[in-house]
């Protein structure tokens, strides 16, 4: 059994507060099969309230988290585009270390956003 396990954070930049209320899926990519390993929604502070992939379940692989930027803008009112510039955003990433903490956060606005391996 691994020690390792993932997390993520997201922030509201154009808002300046965590984006609560954002559904998350996590996928494990396996050449072309992309398979459902979670889904989960923010909390109040922009977490999950459990790891998205606790130990035991956490094995090194391709992963692609998708965050559902556009139905979170659409809930707390950011005026709509037709269609919207920022729908579902997916971040694939690689877990190569079998016993380390994968912190994945997001940091969102309407028309932009970035990503990097946080700790």
């Amino acid at each position: 059994m691994s020690d390792g396990f993932l997390t993520t954070h997201v922030l509201d930049t154009a808002l300046g507060r965590p984006a609560a209320d954002l559904q998350i899926t996590l996928f494990r990519i396996e050449g072309d099969t992309r398979t459902q390993c979670a889904q989960m929604r923010t909390n109040a502070d922009g977490r999950t309230d459990s790891p998205i992939l606790p130990k035991g379940a956490f094995t090194t692989g391709t992963y692609e988290l998708v965050f559902a930027a556009g139905a979170y803008l659409d809930a707390i009112g950011t005026p709509p585009e037709d269609p919207r510039f920022l729908d579902e955003i997916p971040i694939r990433f690689g877990i190569s270390e079998q016993d380390s903490h994968y912190h994945v956060p997001l940091l969102l606005s309407p028309f932009g956003f970035s990503t990097y391996r946080g700790s």
